[in-house]
């Protein structure tokens, strides 16, 4: 796997470098008065994903292999990956007509309880808590509204306690 390790962290890096370009149109800095510019969050988080990429790729070369190790998974290990890869797929498809909050929703129950074979109470917890706490970090801290579909109607009382 040290092929594929080395591989999709190249890959990471250049996308990363390339987000880190991309947020530089706004301003990534402190404006005075505004806290931090626009470009910022994406920008910082593309040098964390950019410096992780690169411990993975460092790593890559110093651990040694093991013997028999093979760039492709085991055939138990495909229909997981392509069962979540359709999972999120359909997650981001649902967005538009019922709302991130939603989607992000029934993508946690369908993922705990499918591919993770948790119990429901801790597949409760999560996936009321995530939302929730989504919810207050980007539509009321910073000021970035999600996606709602159908479901906007009833985040109008919500607005009207927040804004």
């Amino acid at each position: 796997m040290l092929a594929a390790d080395r591989i999709i962290a190249l890959a990471l890096m250049g996308l990363s470098i390339y987000f880190m370009w991309h947020a530089t149109v706004l301003p990534i800095g402190w404006e005075e008065g505004a806290g931090p510019g626009g470009g910022a969050f994406p920008f910082w988080l593309s040098a964390a994903m950019l410096a992780a990429s690169a411990i993975i790729l460092i790593r890559s070369f110093i651990s040694h292999p093991h013997e028999g190790e093979r760039f492709f998974p085991d055939a138990d290990a495909i229909p997981q990956v392509a069962g979540v890869a359709g999972l999120l797929i359909a997650t981001i498809a649902a967005i538009p007509f019922v709302g991130a909050y939603v989607a992000l929703m029934a993508f946690m129950a369908i993922y705990l309880r499918v591919f993770g074979r948790h119990g429901w109470t801790l597949i409760a917890i999560l996936t009321l808590a995530t939302p929730v706490f989504l919810f207050f970090f980007f539509e009321v801290t910073l000021k970035i509204l999600l996606p709602k579909g159908l479901t906007e109607p009833l985040f109008i009382p919500l607005y009207a306690a927040f804004f």
